[in-house]
């Protein structure tokens, strides 16, 4: 019942912003969005939700599957075409105007969409369920909350596995098979484990590198748990710390801990960014820090609101995100320290356990 109550009030959420977007039932394809308003965990499958009923439409691999996850919406099997079985719908539903994700509806499909539903007036509709999952409720912080206690339970794991003369890659495998052993369905992204100079890249993808003595090793990985995403990023050192090694940790570590103190309800994310940013600023490092402090995660491991100088959302409680500056030095390596938060009514509450002091292996 709870999980049908779910389901019903993220549709009338969604339903209040027909009138705003000119617009009398939805189409929603991309498969992160259809599962949020859905349940439905299958790989095919198209959404049609107009004011009062809600369709979904997909094959014959999937109907049972649909019926049981998505028991708000009729489901419907469609055979030779689905664009035949969406006008089908569409007429069902007597509208005329159909909003459809801009941002994922390829061209071929808006071609095929537009001259098979020729009927309807179709409308791009931009970023529209995005902004709703924005919002994450205590069902969906629970879930993220159990991705990220594999994600730290991993981190502790392969502090014992790290060594001179191991390869990224291993350490890569190492953790993905140790998260998926404790629960995880799969790794949230390929994981990035980028060693001594190689740690200059933000997005060093593991590489058949050897780790060698004196090396820093940046590690960015994170486990999906009944779909929902977690992300932590650690930076350990092999050997004792030299002195450049300690400074630029310890100036990435007291960023992360000002940005994470900023985050409360009203703020913007553009100025939480900035207080980031300004530290590293005023150590001499600025233009080596050049990505956003962070992102949104919860279905999909990048989404909405971004920590951003080019984002201006103002949080608001139930929001998930990383906090996660770094500093990359060419030729030289680099550091990052990522944790999850959640935006609570007098601050942020911080998800990720994993210590955040410079280990030594």
């Amino acid at each position: 019942m709870e999980g049908m109550n779910m389901t019903r009030d993220r549709l009338e959420r969604l339903r209040e912003n027909f009138e705003a977007q000119e617009i009398e039932a939805m189409l929603v394809m991309q498969p992160e969005n259809r599962r949020y308003l859905s349940g439905f965990t299958g790989t095919f499958g198209v959404l049609v939700i107009g004011f009062q009923e809600a369709y979904l439409i997909t094959d014959f691999r999937y109907v049972e599957q649909a019926e049981k996850q998505a028991s708000e919406f009729k489901v419907v099997k469609y055979g030779n075409s689905i664009y035949e079985t969406l006008s089908e719908v569409l007429k069902k539903l007597d509208v005329n105007k159909v909003g459809f994700e801009a941002e994922h509806v390829t061209y071929a499909q808006f071609v095929n969409l537009r001259d098979k539903l020729d009927f309807v007036t179709l409308k791009p509709v931009e970023g529209l369920i995005e902004r709703l999952r924005q919002f994450k409720d205590e069902g969906e912080i629970d879930l993220i909350r159990r991705a990220v206690v594999i994600a730290d339970k991993a981190f502790e794991h392969i502090l014992s596995y790290l060594r001179p003369g191991v390869k990224e890659k291993e350490i890569a495998l190492e953790l993905e098979f140790f998260m998926r052993r404790n629960g995880a369905e799969k790794a949230a992204f390929d994981i990035i484990v980028a060693s001594g100079p190689r740690g200059s890249l933000p997005h060093g993808v593991a590489s058949d590198r050897q780790v060698q003595p004196g090396d820093l090793i940046v590690m960015d990985f994170g486990a999906v748990y009944q779909g929902y995403h977690s992300d932590i990023t650690r930076t350990v050192v092999v050997g004792e710390p030299d002195e450049r090694q300690k400074e630029i940790y310890n100036i990435v570590l007291e960023a992360q801990v000002a940005a994470i103190k900023a985050i409360k309800p009203g703020k913007v994310t553009s100025e939480i960014d900035l207080v980031a940013r300004n530290i590293i600023a005023g150590y001499g490092y600025g233009e080596h820090f050049g990505h956003g402090l962070g992102h949104g995660v919860g279905l999909a491991v990048h989404e909405r609101p971004r920590l951003a100088s080019t984002d201006f959302t103002q949080l608001e409680t139930g929001m998930v995100m990383t906090v996660e500056p770094g500093i990359y030095v060419k030729d030289w390596g680099g550091v990052r320290i990522e944790d999850m938060v959640v935006v609570r009514e007098n601050g942020c509450e911080v998800l990720t356990g994993a210590t955040k002091k410079l280990l030594t292996i």
